[in-house]
Parts: C-alpha cells; structure tokens; sequence
C-alpha cells in the first residue's frame, strides 16, 4: 500500500498556481512592451542620468540557519522600483516571492496515518497532501553603480543592501478533497509560520545599452532573517513548547533582473541654412 501523503521533493521543479503565472506573464510583456517604446529617448552613451528603475528578477537560493531546518532550496521572483539618480545612486523598494518545494521538517503528519500507512480525507479516500515552501520579503534598496568595464557610465560593478520585512511559511495542500485535520486553521497548527526584520546584499554587475531593450543586472545575492515563531503550538509536536527566540533565517545564491529605465525625452535638433 503505498503512503498516501504526496509531498514534492524535487526542488527544480516549479509549481506556480495560474494567478501567479499571470501576473509575472503580464509583468514580463509589460517591461517587454514599455523598454521598446523608451528606448529611444535617451542619451546613456555620453552622460550619466537621473531615471527611474523598474525591473523584474529572480534569485534562486541555498538556505542556511535556522531557516534550512525547514525549507531547502528556494527560488524568489517578484520587481523592483525606484530611481537612479545622476551620481549612479540607485534606490528604491523590492518585493519578492519566494517559492519552493523542499520542505526538510519531517513526520509533520506521522498522528494522521491510519494502520495502513495512508492518511484519508473525509470521504474515506486517500488522501493527496502537499507541502510546500512559501514566502515573500519587502526591502527599503540603497544601491550604487561603479562605472568599470562597461560601454558607458551608467553601466558597470553594481552593489546594494536593503532592510525590510520578511515572512515564510509552510504552505500545506489537499488540492479537491477535504482533510479535516488539515483544513483552515487547522493548517495553522503545522505551517511554521515566521515573520521578522530582512536584510539583504548584493554584489554583481549592471548593463544599460546604448541602445535596445538589453538592460539588465545579474550577481550574487545575500540574505538575513531575524525571525520569530508567530504560531503558540505545533500540532505535530503538542507537549514541545515552541521557542520565541529569536531565528537566523539565511539566503544566500544569485540573481538576475530585467530592468526597464524610463528616459526623458531627448529634443530635436534643426539646422536652418
């Protein structure tokens, strides 16, 4: 008789539900759209300017602290807005997703498995469980451009950091059928659920073409939660008190964005004889 608790254990498989898929699909054409329409009204070849900064990215991450006793490999995907000023300053605020299917917390559901190995919905079927890894983080971004091996100045070495708010949970479902013990908030009782302070840092590389819609930056990417346990009993461990201390969550691997700068206008010139 084979388990009947299904959980994902291949972590380069992305599973986004289609409200997600749309919303990066519609993301995506947008910045595809818009960075054919501007690019011709700028001028990055011979002077260093002040534009606004909207990107796309994603990040694929390794985890360490207390973070990898619960989730494994996590990708991220989410935007970036904000500004780069005329000294190669860029700020602004970053929101990202971050999604996986490595969860490493073990024998969550052990209490829910009937003497012959399955766990049943309310039907009396067997039941199909997944859990998978979910989360997002919302950083304040100070960054700056380094004008080195790049065709202009306003491409080159590219370091940031960012403070913000972070949040990552277990994400547990039972896709049509009905668990009981798994549905609502009884699915509070398993998820883990952690929110705290996050900082960030990022180290790589920013390319602005003279012309075309090729702009975009890549490098490695670093990150620190401050965490705290936001659930007061873990219904799989129900005589183990849960700790309020505080958690080290880590990140740590690499990103590349699409970004779209927004120029001014550039005047016509005419020559009159």
């Amino acid at each position: 008789m084979y388990f009947s608790l299904l959980i994902i254990c291949n972590t380069f498989t992305l599973k986004i539900n289609k409200h997600i898929l749309k919303s990066i699909l519609s993301i995506a054409i947008f910045v595809f759209a818009f960075s054919f329409n501007s690019n011709a009204q700028r001028n990055v070849k011979d002077s260093i300017i002040g534009t606004p900064w909207i990107s796309v990215e994603y990040g694929l991450n390794w985890t360490g602290g207390d973070l990898a006793t619960k989730h494994g490999l996590m990708n991220q995907i989410g935007a970036f807005a904000g500004y780069k000023t005329k000294r190669n300053w860029v700020i602004g605020l970053e929101g990202n997703f971050m999604f996986g299917n490595d969860i490493r917390v073990t024998g969550m559901f052990d209490h829910l498995i009937d003497s012959k190995g399955n766990i049943t919905d309310i039907n009396g079927d067997i039941a199909k469980v997944q859990v998978l890894s979910r989360g997002f983080h919302v950083n304040a971004v100070v960054g700056k451009i380094i004008p080195v091996f790049s065709p202009n100045q306003n491409s080159g070495i590219y370091v940031n950091a960012g403070v913000g708010f972070l949040a990552h949970k277990i994400r547990i479902e039972t896709q049509d059928q009905v668990v009981p013990s798994l549905e609502l908030d009884y699915r509070k009782g398993y998820d883990r659920l952690s929110t705290g302070l996050n900082t960030h840092q990022f180290l790589g590389y920013s390319f602005m073409a003279n012309q075309g819609a090729l702009n975009f930056y890549a490098g490695f990417y670093a990150q620190q939660g401050y965490t705290y346990n936001k659930r007061d009993i873990f219904f799989d461990q129900p005589d183990v008190p849960v700790s309020k201390e505080m958690m080290i969550d880590l990140q740590y691997g690499f990103k590349v964005a699409w970004m779209i700068p927004i120029y001014k206008r550039v005047p016509k010139e005419y020559y009159f004889n």
